[in-house]
């Protein structure tokens, strides 16, 4: 079975305003059921587990969406306290074996294409796989009063997305080894690199956008209607 993890517990502070970004509408429906809408209407998917803020008041309580279920629990402070906690969440039959796909609860337009590619990619390579996308512009370095100090070369420099896939034991053990070691991991990949492995990079959709901004809000917006 895959399962899809959603860390969801976070309150959007660099957003900004009373809801959190997770569930502010785009298309007619929040974020995050767009996440979910496009991680459960795909056939490999078997469920998901959604962590969340304790007492959310957002949450509107879902156990089932496209005839699969949803299970819902309490996240931490850090991304990766809610993975775990999700993790912990899963039904007592998923084995170590099981692949999961972790995705943004804020990143709403995911492709079938490119969960296609990642579970083939995750499933053929033993230290799991994430999407991404190749930096493209110039990157500058500044200084401290805000002033150019170099241009960075971006030959080899790629851009994390989400989903990030990986067998349950691995990623378990990675985010249990950088918690122990008092390492925050920003994403799934960087725990794992940190036990000495090499996910493999998968290219994926550049649209596949994360609100943190109202300008992103309104490009997925957009994205959202032309599909």
């Amino acid at each position: 079975m895959t399962w899809a993890l959603l860390p969801a517990a976070g309150s959007g502070r660099r957003f900004g305003g009373e809801v959190p970004k997770q569930y502010l509408h785009a298309a007619g429906k929040p974020l995050i059921e767009h996440a979910l809408d496009a991680l459960l209407s795909h056939p490999r998917i078997d469920g998901a587990v959604v962590a969340l803020a304790a007492n959310d008041p957002h949450w509107p309580g879902w156990t089932s969406l496209h005839g699969k279920p949803v299970i819902a629990c309490i996240g931490g402070g850090e991304r990766a306290d809610s993975v775990l906690a999700a993790l912990h969440a899963l039904p007592g039959n998923a084995s170590d074996d099981e692949l999961l796909l972790v995705h943004d609860a804020a990143r709403p337009n995911l492709r079938t294409h490119d969960i296609d590619a990642l579970i083939e990619a995750a499933s053929a390579h033993a230290d799991g796989a994430i999407l991404a996308a190749p930096v493209r512009d110039t990157l500058k370095r500044s200084d401290a009063e805000g002033s150019i100090a170099a241009t960075e070369p971006r030959n080899g420099l790629w851009r994390a997305l989400t989903p990030q896939a990986f067998r349950r034991g691995l990623l378990q053990r990675a985010l249990e080894t950088a918690k122990t070691a008092g390492i925050i991991a920003t994403d799934e990949a960087m725990a794992v690199e940190r036990l000495g492995l090499h996910p493999r990079l998968v290219e994926g959709r550049e649209d596949n956008i994360k609100v943190t901004t109202p300008a992103d809000l309104a490009l997925v917006a957009f994205l959202l209607g032309e599909r």
